[in-house]
């Protein structure tokens, strides 16, 4: 083989250890009591950011906070390549993995009164081209249809 054909599989292998190895970062929610600021990259989006980068509208609901809690469980259901990582009644952290290469986003949710504040962000990599803002709105048509 070529050296340049083994330095391309060097970097695919780099690329799926990578994928495969992260780690929850520590600044979900769950370890500090609030959403985290989206990183200077656009692989990032969150409900409470100020900047249209990364702003993204949150979810709404009328009724319960347990009810929407169920409806966003449905509509997580709905979905593939995803598993609850931890949850309590008003928040969730859920851990979505992409087919190919198996890199891992952590997408928050806090429910609140009538309104389920969301920040979905990529653990690497500069840019996600657009996945974790198209995800958060496949999950609001999703959770506004009543879960799946």
């Amino acid at each position: 083989m070529s050296a340049r054909w083994h330095l391309q599989l060097c970097i695919i292998g780099a690329l799926l250890l990578q994928g495969c190895a992260t780690t929850a970062p520590a600044d979900l929610w769950r370890n500090t009591g609030t959403f985290a600021a989206c990183p200077p990259r656009p692989n990032c989006v969150s409900s409470v950011a100020s900047d249209s980068d990364h702003a993204i509208a949150p979810l709404r609901y009328s009724g319960t906070a347990a009810a929407a809690r169920e409806r966003l469980i449905a509509a997580l259901a709905a979905m593939p390549r995803n598993r609850i990582e931890y949850a309590t009644p008003e928040y969730l952290h859920v851990v979505f993995v992409s087919r190919l290469l198996r890199f891992r986003d952590d997408v928050e949710f806090l429910i609140g009164d009538g309104v389920i504040q969301v920040r979905s962000r990529s653990r690497i990599g500069y840019s996600d081209l657009g996945v974790n803002r198209a995800r958060v709105e496949r999950l609001r048509a999703l959770f506004e249809q009543g879960g799946g």
